[in-house]
């Protein structure tokens, strides 16, 4: 058996064999390279966007200690207004508490000179 393949399997033959798995190799190799190819340009993209994202972040991150300040500085204005508001409120209600003592200090003195002029009159 193995005479009647060396002779149909010739040198020349093998080397043919040999030639058409190589090329079919070289095809593979071709079709690996350029998916390679595609896959660097998939992976340049990729970065360009992580560098974009990253730019993103660090904007977000610009704002939100922004948005921050202006929200502190915002808080401290009306936590001011609140305590103007309050002291006048303060004096009003001290001003409010004066007036109607006066009024009744006046209510009173003037009960008593109406007793006394009714009293005198008697």
């Amino acid at each position: 058996m193995m005479e009647a393949m060396t002779k149909s399997w010739t040198d020349d033959r093998m080397e043919e064999r040999f030639d058409a798995i190589d090329q079919r190799f070289d095809g593979v190799d071709q079709r690996l390279d350029g998916i390679d190819h595609r896959l660097d340009r998939v992976d340049q993209r990729l970065d360009g966007m992580d560098q974009r994202l990253d730019r993103v972040d660090a904007d977000i991150r610009g704002l939100r200690g922004e948005m921050n300040e202006r929200f502190d500085q915002m808080n401290m204005d009306v936590n001011a207004r609140f305590d103007k508001v309050s002291e006048r409120l303060d004096a009003m209600y001290r001003l409010m508490v004066r007036g109607s003592i006066a009024a009744i200090v006046a209510l009173i003195g003037l009960v008593s000179a109406c007793l006394g002029l009714f009293a005198t009159q008697l």
